[in-house]
């Protein structure tokens, strides 16, 4: 993956994947926020988009701990990040209500593919293919054999291009009487 110059050449870029590590949540923080505020600017208006920061979107400090969470780094800069969960919680960050951190049943529970978000600009190079192989490769080996996500209406043309179909469209609730529209969306891993 490159990002091509203004000729149309593309140099050579490495694009490392990783998992994240607690010192990178200032810099997830500061990329959801971008992503979030940029990117889903044709989906939700800004008061949802500012509602949702933090508590819908933002970090899940969990996913870090159980090394379930990846970045995407290129010359030492998070472009983009993502990750799966073993855990009952479909989507938020650290401080959305009524979360849920009980362990999943591989035979009968779908693993959780969870926050991922690109950083503007870096966007149509396949970055987030790349974090949801790796989650679904990773979820597969923990014996999960279905996946299930809340993809924002941003993110649903992504997931749609990897085979997840939509399930139901739910609300999220969130703070002023607002609420952003989440589709639970499914996949069978085989």
């Amino acid at each position: 993956l490159a990002r091509p110059d203004r000729a149309g050449i593309a140099p050579f870029m490495s694009f490392i994947l990783r998992a994240a590590v607690m010192a990178d949540i200032a810099v997830l923080k500061s990329l959801i926020a971008e992503s979030v505020m940029v990117l889903q600017a044709d989906d939700y208006n800004e008061a949802q988009r500012q509602a949702a920061l933090g508590t819908v979107f933002g970090v899940d400090t969990q996913l870090i701990t159980d090394q379930t969470y990846f970045v995407i780094e290129t010359a030492g800069e998070i472009v983009a990040c993502g990750g799966w969960s073993f855990r009952k919680t479909l989507y938020g960050a650290d401080a959305l209500a009524g979360r849920e951190d009980n362990r999943l049943d591989p035979a009968a529970d779908a693993a959780r593919i969870r926050a991922f978000f690109v950083k503007p600009g870096w966007t149509r190079r396949g970055l987030g293919g790349q974090i949801l192989k790796a989650c679904e490769v990773a979820a597969k080996a923990a014996d999960f054999r279905r996946f299930e996500l809340g993809a924002t209406l941003t993110g649903i043309p992504l997931y749609r291009a990897y085979g997840y179909e939509p399930i139901e469209t739910t609300e999220a609730q969130m703070a002023g009487g607002l609420s952003l529209a989440i589709v639970r969306m499914g996949k069978n891993g085989g």
